[in-house]
Protein backbone atom coordinates (compact mmCIF):
# COMPACT_ATOMS: atom_id res chain seq x y z
CA UNK A 1 0.00 0.00 0.00
CA UNK A 2 1.16 3.49 -0.90
CA UNK A 3 0.29 6.02 1.69
CA UNK A 4 0.53 9.70 0.77
CA UNK A 5 2.28 12.58 2.83
CA UNK A 6 -0.33 15.16 2.02
CA UNK A 7 1.75 17.81 3.61
CA UNK A 8 4.90 17.73 1.64
CA UNK A 9 5.97 20.57 -0.20
CA UNK A 10 5.80 19.32 -4.02
CA UNK A 11 9.82 20.04 -5.50
CA UNK A 12 10.04 20.54 -8.80
CA UNK A 13 12.79 18.23 -10.87
CA UNK A 14 15.75 18.54 -11.77
CA UNK A 15 17.27 18.91 -15.44
CA UNK A 16 17.26 14.99 -15.93
CA UNK A 17 15.73 13.64 -12.83
CA UNK A 18 12.80 11.93 -14.58
CA UNK A 19 14.96 9.23 -16.17
CA UNK A 20 17.13 8.60 -13.22
CA UNK A 21 13.87 8.48 -10.93
CA UNK A 22 12.12 6.36 -13.98
CA UNK A 23 15.31 3.60 -13.84
CA UNK A 24 15.28 3.85 -9.98
CA UNK A 25 11.58 2.68 -9.91
CA UNK A 26 12.06 0.00 -12.08
CA UNK A 27 15.08 -1.84 -10.37
CA UNK A 28 13.01 -1.92 -7.23
CA UNK A 29 10.25 -3.24 -9.02
CA UNK A 30 12.46 -5.96 -9.87
CA UNK A 31 14.37 -6.80 -7.08
CA UNK A 32 10.63 -6.82 -5.28
CA UNK A 33 9.37 -9.58 -8.02
CA UNK A 34 12.77 -11.73 -7.88
CA UNK A 35 12.68 -11.52 -4.16
CA UNK A 36 16.37 -10.70 -4.53
CA UNK A 37 17.71 -8.79 -1.24
CA UNK A 38 21.45 -7.31 -0.80
CA UNK A 39 24.25 -9.44 0.20
CA UNK A 40 25.91 -7.20 2.36
CA UNK A 41 25.83 -4.35 4.36
CA UNK A 42 27.58 -2.14 1.50
CA UNK A 43 24.83 -3.51 -0.94
CA UNK A 44 22.47 -2.27 1.35
CA UNK A 45 24.33 1.36 0.98
CA UNK A 46 23.84 1.04 -2.68
CA UNK A 47 19.73 1.63 -2.41
CA UNK A 48 20.00 5.01 -0.55
CA UNK A 49 19.14 6.37 2.12
CA UNK A 50 15.51 5.75 4.05
CA UNK A 51 13.61 8.73 4.16
CA UNK A 52 11.13 9.09 6.38
CA UNK A 53 7.36 10.37 5.30
CA UNK A 54 6.99 14.16 6.20
CA UNK A 55 11.14 14.58 6.85
CA UNK A 56 12.22 16.36 3.79
CA UNK A 57 13.20 20.11 4.18
CA UNK A 58 10.23 22.36 2.83
CA UNK A 59 10.97 23.92 -0.90
CA UNK A 60 11.57 27.37 0.20
CA UNK A 61 14.38 26.16 2.49
CA UNK A 62 16.49 25.00 -0.24
CA UNK A 63 16.72 28.40 -1.62
CA UNK A 64 18.26 31.08 0.38
CA UNK A 65 16.44 33.91 0.35
CA UNK A 66 13.06 32.91 -1.05
CA UNK A 67 10.72 34.07 0.88
CA UNK A 68 12.16 37.69 0.87
CA UNK A 69 11.58 37.35 -2.81
CA UNK A 70 8.37 36.61 -2.62
CA UNK A 71 7.53 39.82 -0.99
CA UNK A 72 7.77 42.32 -4.31
CA UNK A 73 6.83 45.62 -4.93
CA UNK A 74 3.22 45.05 -5.71
CA UNK A 75 2.90 42.57 -2.40
CA UNK A 76 4.42 45.92 -0.37
CA UNK A 77 1.72 48.44 -2.71
CA UNK A 78 -1.01 46.43 -1.99
CA UNK A 79 -0.26 45.98 1.54
CA UNK A 80 0.26 49.60 2.21
CA UNK A 81 -2.87 51.28 0.38
CA UNK A 82 -5.48 47.90 1.02
CA UNK A 83 -6.56 48.64 4.39
CA UNK A 84 -8.17 52.02 3.01
CA UNK A 85 -10.24 50.97 0.23
CA UNK A 86 -13.01 50.41 1.12
CA UNK A 87 -16.95 49.23 -0.53
CA UNK A 88 -19.80 52.06 -0.75
CA UNK A 89 -23.37 50.61 -1.01
CA UNK A 90 -25.74 52.83 -2.55
CA UNK A 91 -29.89 52.24 -2.48
CA UNK A 92 -31.73 54.35 -4.77
CA UNK A 93 -35.27 54.20 -5.81
CA UNK A 94 -35.87 52.98 -9.30
CA UNK A 95 -39.01 52.18 -11.58
CA UNK A 96 -39.13 48.52 -12.11
CA UNK A 97 -40.88 46.28 -14.15
CA UNK A 98 -42.99 43.67 -12.49
CA UNK A 99 -42.96 39.89 -14.25
CA UNK A 100 -45.87 38.24 -15.48
CA UNK A 101 -44.75 34.58 -15.23
CA UNK A 102 -47.65 33.23 -17.31
CA UNK A 103 -46.78 35.88 -20.32
CA UNK A 104 -42.83 35.70 -19.64
CA UNK A 105 -42.32 32.10 -19.61
CA UNK A 106 -45.54 31.07 -22.25
CA UNK A 107 -45.30 33.68 -25.21
CA UNK A 108 -41.69 35.49 -24.30
CA UNK A 109 -40.03 33.81 -26.34
CA UNK A 110 -42.75 35.20 -29.37
CA UNK A 111 -43.21 38.36 -28.12
CA UNK A 112 -40.75 39.55 -25.98
CA UNK A 113 -41.35 40.07 -22.19
CA UNK A 114 -44.82 41.48 -21.21
CA UNK A 115 -45.43 44.88 -21.02
CA UNK A 116 -46.36 44.12 -17.38
CA UNK A 117 -47.03 47.15 -14.71
CA UNK A 118 -43.77 48.94 -12.82
CA UNK A 119 -43.67 49.99 -9.50
CA UNK A 120 -40.98 51.65 -7.62
CA UNK A 121 -38.46 49.58 -5.73
CA UNK A 122 -34.90 50.20 -3.41
CA UNK A 123 -32.20 48.82 -5.69
CA UNK A 124 -29.01 48.17 -4.45
CA UNK A 125 -25.53 49.17 -5.74
CA UNK A 126 -22.04 48.60 -5.32
CA UNK A 127 -19.15 50.95 -5.87
CA UNK A 128 -15.49 51.80 -4.57
CA UNK A 129 -13.71 54.60 -2.70
CA UNK A 130 -10.62 55.22 -0.53
CA UNK A 131 -10.15 57.19 2.76
CA UNK A 132 -8.27 60.67 2.27
CA UNK A 133 -7.97 61.94 5.82
CA UNK A 134 -8.35 61.46 9.03
CA UNK A 135 -11.50 63.41 9.11
CA UNK A 136 -13.14 60.76 7.55
CA UNK A 137 -13.71 61.86 4.48
CA UNK A 138 -13.59 59.35 1.47
CA UNK A 139 -13.55 60.16 -1.87
CA UNK A 140 -15.43 57.73 -5.10
CA UNK A 141 -16.96 58.63 -8.35
CA UNK A 142 -19.89 60.70 -9.12
CA UNK A 143 -21.83 57.93 -10.94
CA UNK A 144 -21.39 55.63 -7.84
CA UNK A 145 -23.47 57.48 -5.75
CA UNK A 146 -25.60 59.45 -8.24
CA UNK A 147 -29.47 59.58 -6.65
CA UNK A 148 -28.68 57.63 -3.77
CA UNK A 149 -31.07 57.49 -0.69
CA UNK A 150 -28.73 55.91 1.62
CA UNK A 151 -25.09 55.14 1.55
CA UNK A 152 -23.11 52.53 3.53
CA UNK A 153 -19.75 52.33 3.91
CA UNK A 154 -18.08 49.23 3.92
CA UNK A 155 -14.15 48.72 5.41
CA UNK A 156 -12.07 46.16 4.86
CA UNK A 157 -11.82 44.76 8.70
CA UNK A 158 -16.00 44.40 8.09
CA UNK A 159 -17.13 47.46 9.76
CA UNK A 160 -20.16 49.38 8.34
CA UNK A 161 -20.60 53.13 8.24
CA UNK A 162 -23.66 55.78 6.81
CA UNK A 163 -21.92 58.06 4.64
CA UNK A 164 -22.90 61.86 4.06
CA UNK A 165 -22.48 62.52 0.75
CA UNK A 166 -20.46 66.24 0.53
CA UNK A 167 -20.64 67.38 -2.57
CA UNK A 168 -20.70 65.66 -6.01
CA UNK A 169 -19.21 67.08 -9.67
CA UNK A 170 -21.39 65.44 -12.73
CA UNK A 171 -18.27 67.13 -14.79
CA UNK A 172 -15.75 65.04 -13.33
CA UNK A 173 -17.29 61.99 -12.22
CA UNK A 174 -15.99 62.83 -8.69
CA UNK A 175 -17.51 62.92 -5.05
CA UNK A 176 -16.66 63.36 -1.97
CA UNK A 177 -18.59 61.07 1.26
CA UNK A 178 -17.63 61.78 4.88
CA UNK A 179 -17.95 59.08 7.40
CA UNK A 180 -17.55 59.66 11.65
CA UNK A 181 -15.39 56.38 12.31
CA UNK A 182 -12.07 56.60 14.81
CA UNK A 183 -8.77 55.14 13.88
CA UNK A 184 -9.28 55.11 9.61
CA UNK A 185 -6.17 53.75 7.61
CA UNK A 186 -5.55 56.50 4.90
CA UNK A 187 -4.77 56.17 1.27
CA UNK A 188 -0.98 57.74 0.31
CA UNK A 189 -0.86 59.99 -1.88
CA UNK A 190 0.88 60.42 -5.07
CA UNK A 191 1.27 62.30 -8.78
CA UNK A 192 0.41 61.29 -11.89
CA UNK A 193 2.15 63.88 -14.01
CA UNK A 194 4.89 61.75 -13.72
CA UNK A 195 3.81 58.81 -14.41
CA UNK A 196 5.30 56.48 -17.69
CA UNK A 197 3.70 54.27 -20.19
CA UNK A 198 4.65 50.97 -19.82
CA UNK A 199 5.14 51.12 -15.69
CA UNK A 200 3.36 49.05 -12.97
CA UNK A 201 -0.33 50.31 -11.48
CA UNK A 202 -2.46 48.47 -9.66
CA UNK A 203 -6.33 48.98 -9.19
CA UNK A 204 -7.93 47.96 -6.05
CA UNK A 205 -11.83 47.93 -5.80
CA UNK A 206 -14.51 45.68 -5.55
CA UNK A 207 -15.59 43.97 -8.41
CA UNK A 208 -18.91 42.26 -8.47
CA UNK A 209 -19.29 43.18 -5.24
CA UNK A 210 -22.43 42.35 -4.57
CA UNK A 211 -21.74 38.52 -5.46
CA UNK A 212 -18.68 38.39 -3.27
CA UNK A 213 -19.04 38.77 0.68
CA UNK A 214 -15.43 39.23 1.85
CA UNK A 215 -15.05 43.09 2.45
CA UNK A 216 -11.66 43.06 1.32
CA UNK A 217 -10.93 44.78 -2.12
CA UNK A 218 -9.79 42.72 -4.43
CA UNK A 219 -6.01 44.04 -6.52
CA UNK A 220 -5.42 43.69 -10.60
CA UNK A 221 -1.67 44.45 -12.06
CA UNK A 222 -1.16 46.13 -15.03
CA UNK A 223 0.86 48.82 -16.66
CA UNK A 224 -0.15 52.16 -17.67
CA UNK A 225 -1.42 52.26 -21.41
CA UNK A 226 -1.40 55.50 -22.58
CA UNK A 227 -1.71 59.44 -20.86
CA UNK A 228 -4.17 62.04 -21.56
CA UNK A 229 -6.94 60.00 -23.30
CA UNK A 230 -10.27 61.58 -24.24
CA UNK A 231 -13.27 59.03 -24.05
CA UNK A 232 -16.14 59.73 -26.16
CA UNK A 233 -19.10 57.34 -25.41
CA UNK A 234 -20.92 55.24 -28.22
CA UNK A 235 -24.40 54.77 -27.87
CA UNK A 236 -25.00 52.63 -25.11
CA UNK A 237 -21.65 53.72 -22.87
CA UNK A 238 -21.84 56.60 -20.30
CA UNK A 239 -19.77 59.30 -20.48
CA UNK A 240 -17.07 61.46 -21.00
CA UNK A 241 -14.03 61.67 -19.60
CA UNK A 242 -10.71 64.10 -20.57
CA UNK A 243 -6.97 63.23 -20.46
CA UNK A 244 -7.75 60.28 -18.67
CA UNK A 245 -4.63 57.13 -17.62
CA UNK A 246 -5.61 53.87 -19.37
CA UNK A 247 -4.44 50.63 -18.12
CA UNK A 248 -4.68 47.12 -18.73
CA UNK A 249 -5.36 46.24 -14.90
CA UNK A 250 -8.89 44.61 -14.82
CA UNK A 251 -11.37 46.89 -13.84
CA UNK A 252 -15.09 45.46 -13.77
CA UNK A 253 -17.93 46.73 -12.25
CA UNK A 254 -17.45 47.89 -8.56
CA UNK A 255 -14.54 48.85 -8.89
CA UNK A 256 -15.57 52.37 -9.91
CA UNK A 257 -14.40 55.06 -7.37
CA UNK A 258 -11.10 52.55 -6.07
CA UNK A 259 -7.71 53.91 -6.14
CA UNK A 260 -5.17 53.21 -8.82
CA UNK A 261 -2.00 52.79 -7.26
CA UNK A 262 1.78 52.56 -8.62
CA UNK A 263 4.45 50.72 -7.79
CA UNK A 264 5.39 52.34 -4.60
CA UNK A 265 1.71 52.22 -2.96
CA UNK A 266 0.74 55.55 -4.08
CA UNK A 267 -2.92 56.64 -5.40
CA UNK A 268 -2.17 58.42 -8.51
CA UNK A 269 -5.68 57.97 -10.17
CA UNK A 270 -9.10 56.87 -9.67
CA UNK A 271 -10.75 54.11 -11.45
CA UNK A 272 -13.77 55.26 -13.58
CA UNK A 273 -14.26 53.88 -17.06
CA UNK A 274 -13.68 50.66 -18.86
CA UNK A 275 -14.28 50.18 -22.44
CA UNK A 276 -16.40 46.57 -22.96
CA UNK A 277 -18.85 44.98 -25.18
CA UNK A 278 -18.71 42.05 -22.69
CA UNK A 279 -19.41 44.24 -19.72
CA UNK A 280 -16.12 42.63 -18.30
CA UNK A 281 -12.75 43.70 -18.24
CA UNK A 282 -11.30 43.31 -21.62
CA UNK A 283 -8.07 45.65 -20.46
CA UNK A 284 -9.10 49.32 -21.69
CA UNK A 285 -9.64 50.83 -18.28
CA UNK A 286 -9.68 54.15 -17.54
CA UNK A 287 -8.79 56.26 -14.24
CA UNK A 288 -9.16 60.12 -13.41
CA UNK A 289 -5.68 61.62 -12.98
CA UNK A 290 -5.16 62.04 -8.77
CA UNK A 291 -4.62 65.83 -9.28
CA UNK A 292 -7.36 66.59 -10.53
CA UNK A 293 -9.30 64.75 -8.13
CA UNK A 294 -7.81 66.07 -4.68
CA UNK A 295 -8.60 69.46 -6.66
CA UNK A 296 -12.22 69.14 -7.45
CA UNK A 297 -12.56 67.36 -3.58
CA UNK A 298 -10.99 70.69 -2.54
CA UNK A 299 -13.18 72.88 -4.48
CA UNK A 300 -16.34 70.61 -2.60
CA UNK A 301 -15.27 70.26 1.02
CA UNK A 302 -14.29 74.11 1.19
CA UNK A 303 -16.44 76.13 -1.51
CA UNK A 304 -19.51 73.71 -1.55
CA UNK A 305 -19.07 73.55 -5.29
CA UNK A 306 -16.39 73.23 -8.42
CA UNK A 307 -14.53 77.09 -8.85
CA UNK A 308 -14.03 76.23 -12.60
CA UNK A 309 -11.43 78.06 -14.53
CA UNK A 310 -12.88 80.77 -16.98
CA UNK A 311 -10.73 82.38 -20.16
CA UNK A 312 -13.85 83.85 -21.71
CA UNK A 313 -12.73 81.85 -25.24
CA UNK A 314 -14.36 79.46 -27.55
CA UNK A 315 -12.48 77.28 -29.72
CA UNK A 316 -13.09 74.57 -32.82
CA UNK A 317 -11.46 72.39 -34.51
CA UNK A 318 -9.07 73.50 -37.94
CA UNK A 319 -9.24 71.49 -40.87
CA UNK A 320 -11.31 68.37 -40.03
CA UNK A 321 -11.19 65.49 -42.56
CA UNK A 322 -13.83 62.89 -43.75
CA UNK A 323 -12.42 60.80 -40.36
CA UNK A 324 -13.48 63.56 -38.05
CA UNK A 325 -9.52 64.14 -37.18
CA UNK A 326 -8.80 67.80 -36.81
CA UNK A 327 -4.94 69.17 -37.17
CA UNK A 328 -5.77 72.23 -34.99
CA UNK A 329 -7.72 74.28 -32.92
CA UNK A 330 -8.66 77.77 -33.71
CA UNK A 331 -10.43 80.52 -31.39
CA UNK A 332 -13.78 81.03 -32.55
CA UNK A 333 -14.96 83.66 -30.29
CA UNK A 334 -13.75 86.01 -27.39
CA UNK A 335 -15.80 87.34 -25.20
CA UNK A 336 -15.45 91.05 -24.22
CA UNK A 337 -13.80 91.98 -21.39
CA UNK A 338 -12.47 88.47 -20.75
CA UNK A 339 -9.08 87.36 -19.68
CA UNK A 340 -8.48 85.89 -22.93
CA UNK A 341 -9.27 89.63 -24.26
CA UNK A 342 -7.24 91.51 -22.01
CA UNK A 343 -4.39 89.59 -22.62
CA UNK A 344 -4.88 90.20 -26.25
CA UNK A 345 -5.92 86.58 -28.34
CA UNK A 346 -8.25 87.55 -31.07
CA UNK A 347 -11.05 85.43 -33.48
CA UNK A 348 -8.83 83.29 -36.09
CA UNK A 349 -5.91 83.02 -33.55
CA UNK A 350 -4.39 79.41 -33.94
CA UNK A 351 -3.92 78.14 -30.48
CA UNK A 352 -0.83 75.47 -30.76
CA UNK A 353 0.10 74.52 -27.14
CA UNK A 354 -1.35 75.63 -23.47
CA UNK A 355 0.25 75.11 -20.26
CA UNK A 356 3.02 72.53 -22.23
CA UNK A 357 0.20 70.00 -23.66
CA UNK A 358 0.49 70.44 -27.49
CA UNK A 359 -4.01 70.92 -28.73
CA UNK A 360 -4.86 68.80 -31.78
CA UNK A 361 -8.64 69.09 -30.99
CA UNK A 362 -10.77 70.98 -28.68
CA UNK A 363 -10.74 68.19 -26.44
CA UNK A 364 -7.34 69.14 -25.76
CA UNK A 365 -7.98 72.67 -25.05
CA UNK A 366 -10.76 71.48 -22.72
CA UNK A 367 -8.60 68.92 -20.66
CA UNK A 368 -6.37 71.66 -19.91
CA UNK A 369 -8.90 73.99 -18.68
CA UNK A 370 -10.75 71.17 -16.58
CA UNK A 371 -7.27 70.95 -14.62
CA UNK A 372 -6.96 74.26 -13.57
CA UNK A 373 -8.70 76.79 -10.83
CA UNK A 374 -10.01 79.80 -10.84
CA UNK A 375 -6.99 82.38 -10.71
CA UNK A 376 -4.72 80.15 -12.23
CA UNK A 377 -1.75 81.71 -14.88
CA UNK A 378 -1.96 79.91 -18.03
CA UNK A 379 0.75 80.38 -20.84
CA UNK A 380 -0.90 79.78 -24.56
CA UNK A 381 0.93 79.67 -27.81
CA UNK A 382 0.30 81.38 -30.63
CA UNK A 383 0.84 80.36 -34.27
CA UNK A 384 3.10 83.28 -35.54
CA UNK A 385 4.06 84.77 -32.28
CA UNK A 386 7.04 84.16 -30.57
CA UNK A 387 6.59 84.65 -26.94
CA UNK A 388 2.96 82.91 -25.70
CA UNK A 389 0.72 84.71 -23.81
CA UNK A 390 -0.19 84.70 -20.02
CA UNK A 391 -3.66 84.21 -19.71
CA UNK A 392 -4.77 84.27 -15.66
CA UNK A 393 -8.09 82.68 -15.58
CA UNK A 394 -10.71 83.60 -13.66
CA UNK A 395 -14.26 81.73 -12.27
CA UNK A 396 -16.95 82.19 -14.30
CA UNK A 397 -19.45 85.14 -13.59
CA UNK A 398 -23.22 84.13 -12.79
CA UNK A 399 -24.90 86.69 -14.35
CA UNK A 400 -28.32 87.35 -15.61
CA UNK A 401 -27.68 87.20 -19.06
CA UNK A 402 -26.00 83.60 -18.30
CA UNK A 403 -29.23 81.96 -16.66
CA UNK A 404 -31.20 80.82 -19.95
CA UNK A 405 -34.32 78.30 -20.38
CA UNK A 406 -32.68 76.19 -22.61
CA UNK A 407 -35.67 74.82 -24.23
CA UNK A 408 -37.44 77.88 -24.82
CA UNK A 409 -34.25 79.44 -26.83
CA UNK A 410 -33.00 75.84 -28.92
CA UNK A 411 -35.48 74.07 -31.43
CA UNK A 412 -33.37 70.36 -31.68
CA UNK A 413 -34.42 67.57 -33.61
CA UNK A 414 -33.48 63.99 -33.04
CA UNK A 415 -30.26 63.05 -35.12
CA UNK A 416 -31.74 60.33 -37.77
CA UNK A 417 -29.35 58.41 -40.25
CA UNK A 418 -30.92 60.84 -42.95
CA UNK A 419 -30.50 63.79 -41.31
CA UNK A 420 -26.40 62.26 -40.40
CA UNK A 421 -26.34 62.56 -44.48
CA UNK A 422 -27.82 65.32 -45.05
CA UNK A 423 -25.66 67.65 -42.46
CA UNK A 424 -22.81 65.73 -42.50
CA UNK A 425 -22.46 64.71 -38.92
CA UNK A 426 -19.64 62.43 -37.54
CA UNK A 427 -21.88 61.40 -33.76
CA UNK A 428 -23.81 58.30 -34.34
CA UNK A 429 -26.73 59.97 -32.22
CA UNK A 430 -27.69 63.15 -30.54
CA UNK A 431 -29.81 66.59 -30.66
CA UNK A 432 -29.46 68.39 -34.29
CA UNK A 433 -30.07 72.33 -33.09
CA UNK A 434 -32.00 73.79 -36.15
CA UNK A 435 -33.15 77.35 -34.42
CA UNK A 436 -31.44 79.65 -32.12
CA UNK A 437 -32.95 82.64 -29.91
CA UNK A 438 -30.61 85.42 -30.88
CA UNK A 439 -30.00 85.15 -26.32
CA UNK A 440 -29.15 81.79 -26.79
CA UNK A 441 -26.53 82.92 -29.53
CA UNK A 442 -24.72 85.25 -27.79
CA UNK A 443 -25.03 83.85 -23.96
CA UNK A 444 -24.08 79.79 -25.31
CA UNK A 445 -22.80 80.76 -28.55
CA UNK A 446 -24.77 78.04 -30.34
CA UNK A 447 -25.38 77.90 -33.54
CA UNK A 448 -27.77 75.70 -36.49
CA UNK A 449 -25.99 73.03 -37.51
CA UNK A 450 -24.72 72.04 -33.92
CA UNK A 451 -25.60 68.61 -32.50
CA UNK A 452 -25.54 68.39 -28.80
CA UNK A 453 -24.21 64.94 -27.87
CA UNK A 454 -23.97 65.36 -23.72
CA UNK A 455 -25.05 67.17 -20.92
CA UNK A 456 -22.57 67.29 -18.31
CA UNK A 457 -20.87 64.24 -18.04
CA UNK A 458 -24.19 62.13 -19.76
CA UNK A 459 -24.50 61.42 -23.00
CA UNK A 460 -27.72 62.31 -25.22
CA UNK A 461 -29.10 60.46 -27.66
CA UNK A 462 -32.03 62.11 -28.76
CA UNK A 463 -34.13 65.34 -28.27
CA UNK A 464 -36.12 64.26 -25.94
CA UNK A 465 -33.72 62.96 -23.75
CA UNK A 466 -31.89 66.07 -23.78
CA UNK A 467 -35.07 67.87 -22.62
CA UNK A 468 -35.30 65.09 -20.15
CA UNK A 469 -31.54 65.80 -18.73
CA UNK A 470 -32.07 69.53 -18.50
CA UNK A 471 -35.84 69.58 -16.92
CA UNK A 472 -34.03 66.95 -14.50
CA UNK A 473 -31.34 69.69 -13.28
CA UNK A 474 -32.44 72.68 -10.10
CA UNK A 475 -32.33 76.14 -10.92
CA UNK A 476 -28.99 77.39 -10.21
CA UNK A 477 -27.10 74.24 -11.65
CA UNK A 478 -24.13 74.43 -13.77
CA UNK A 479 -24.36 72.95 -17.06
CA UNK A 480 -21.98 71.66 -19.73
CA UNK A 481 -22.88 70.84 -23.12
CA UNK A 482 -21.24 68.50 -25.06
CA UNK A 483 -21.52 69.36 -28.92
CA UNK A 484 -20.11 68.32 -32.43
CA UNK A 485 -19.19 71.57 -34.94
CA UNK A 486 -16.92 71.17 -37.73
CA UNK A 487 -16.90 66.95 -37.35
CA UNK A 488 -15.41 68.07 -33.93
CA UNK A 489 -16.47 68.01 -30.46
CA UNK A 490 -16.49 71.38 -28.13
CA UNK A 491 -18.12 72.36 -24.87
CA UNK A 492 -20.41 74.81 -23.79
CA UNK A 493 -20.49 75.70 -20.12
CA UNK A 494 -23.92 77.93 -18.78
CA UNK A 495 -25.76 78.63 -15.63
CA UNK A 496 -29.22 76.78 -15.42
CA UNK A 497 -32.44 79.64 -15.51
CA UNK A 498 -35.86 78.40 -14.79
Amino acid sequence: MIRVDRNRVHRPRRPGQSGVAALGIAALVWIAGTGCAPDSAADAADTGPTVQAGSEPAFQDTIPGIDEQRVTAVVRASERVAPSVVAVNVLRTQQVRMRDPFFDDFFGGFFGPSPGQTQLRQVPSLGSGFVLDESGVILTNDHVVRGAERILVTFPDGRDAEAELIGTDEATDVAVLRVDVPDLPLSPLGRSDDLRIGEWVIAFGNPFGNLISNPEPTVTLGVVSALRRHIVPGQDERGFYLSMIQTDAAINPGNSGGPLVNALGEVVGMNASIFSRSGGSEGLGFAIPIERVLRIADDLIEHGRVRRAWLGLEVEPVDADEFGRTRGVRVARVADGSPADRAGLSEGDRLVEMRGVRLTTPLDFEAVLLDLRAGDPVDVTIEGRGTPLTVRTEERPSVVAERVTVLRDLEVVTLSAAIRQEHGVASQAGALVTGVAPRAQNVLGLRAGDVIVGVNNRPITSATELAAAIEALPAGSRVRLVLERNRGLVTRDFVLGR
